[in-house]
C-alpha cells in the first residue's frame, strides 16, 4: 500500500479546494427546508463550486451524473438527486467534491429538514460526533486500523452500527487515493497494517445505520441503503496530519 505524503504547499492547495466544499455546505444548511427539491440542492451546489473557480469533482466521476450525492432518509450514500421534494421530518445527506487546480476537496453532512424525530436527531449526532471523536483521536504513529477500531466502538456505543463495505479514503491530486479507512475493524488486530504519518491527507466519513449495516445497492447502481431499510446518516471531513495531529481542511 503506497500512501503518499503531501508537502506543505500541496496541503495548502488541498485546503483551498476543501474550503470551497465547506462554504457550499454551510450555505446549503440554510437553504434546505420543506418544499425544496433534491435537484435544486444539486444546482445550488454546482453553481457555488463553479463560481468559486473550481469544478464539481463528482460530476462524471465513475459515471456519476450530478454534482452532489444527495441521499434522502434511508439512503446513506451516493443518492442521485431528482425531483423529489423535501418534506418536514426528512433527513438528507449532501456529499460534495471540488477540483481546484488539480487538487480535490471532499466533505459531507446530513441535515434535518424542519423538525425531525428524536431517533433521527440521535442518528445524525452519532455520525457527526463519531467524526469529531476520530479526528481528535488521531496521532502520528498510530495504525489506521486502530482508528477504524475506535470508530466502530464509538458507533456501537451509541447504539448504532457502521455501514459495511464502504470507507473513508486518501485524497490529493486524485479524489480517491490510498488508504481505505473503514468505520470498523477488518480482521482481529488493530495494531496491524500501515501507520498514520505527518503529511498524510485523508477523508474520514462515518456512515451510520440503525440495526443492520449490510449494504443494499439500488436499481440505479448508485444509491446505498442498509438491509434494515431504516434512516441513515453520513458525515465527512478531509484532514491533514500536521505536527502529529489531524487538522481539518474542509472547514472555513
Amino acid at each position: 500500500m503506497a500512501i503518499g505524503l503531501k508537502r506543505p504547499n500541496e496541503i495548502e492547495k488541498l485546503r483551498a479546494a476543501n474550503e470551497i466544499v465547506a462554504r457550499t455546505l454551510d450555505y446549503i444548511a440554510e437553504f434546505i427546508k420543506p418544499g425544496i427539491s433534491l435537484l435544486e440542492i444539486d444546482k445550488v451546489c454546482e453553481d457555488m463550486i463553479r463560481s468559486s473557480g473550481a469544478k464539481p469533482a463528482f460530476k462524471g466521476l465513475y459515471g456519476f451524473p450530478n454534482t452532489a450525492c444527495v441521499s434522502l432518509n434511508e439512503v446513506v450514500i451516493h443518492g442521485i438527486p431528482d425531483n423529489t421534494i423535501l418534506k418536514e421530518g426528512d433527513i438528507v445527506g449532501v456529499d460534495l467534491g471540488s477540483n481546484l487546480d488539480g487538487y480535490f476537496g471532499d466533505s459531507a453532512r446530513t441535515f434535518p429538514v424542519g423538525t425531525i424525530s428524536k431517533k433521527d436527531e440521535e442518528l445524525i449526532a452519532c455520525s457527526k460526533d463519531a467524526l469529531y471523536f476520530a479526528i481528535d483521536y488521531i496521532r502520528a504513529g498510530m495504525h489506521f486500523k486502530e482508528l477504524s477500531y475506535e470508530l466502530e466502538k464509538f458507533i456501537l456505543g451509541r447504539g448504532f452500527v457502521p455501514l459495511r463495505g464502504f470507507c473513508g479514503h486518501g485524497i490529493g491530486k486524485r479524489p480517491h487515493e490510498e488508504p481505505e479507512i473503514p468505520n470498523y475493524l477488518e480482521g482481529n488486530n488493530p495494531k496491524a497494517g500501515p501507520k498514520i504519518k505527518n503529511g498524510m491527507v485523508f477523508c474520514l466519513e462515518p456512515m451510520i445505520c440503525q440495526l443492520d449495516g449490510t449494504p443494499v445497492i439500488g436499481k440505479d447502481k448508485w444509491k446505498v441503503t442498509s438491509k434494515d431499510g431504516l434512516n441513515t446518516s453520513h458525515y465527512e471531513h478531509c484532514v491533514a496530519v500536521i505536527n502529529g495531529k489531524a487538522e481539518i481542511l474542509s472547514q472555513v
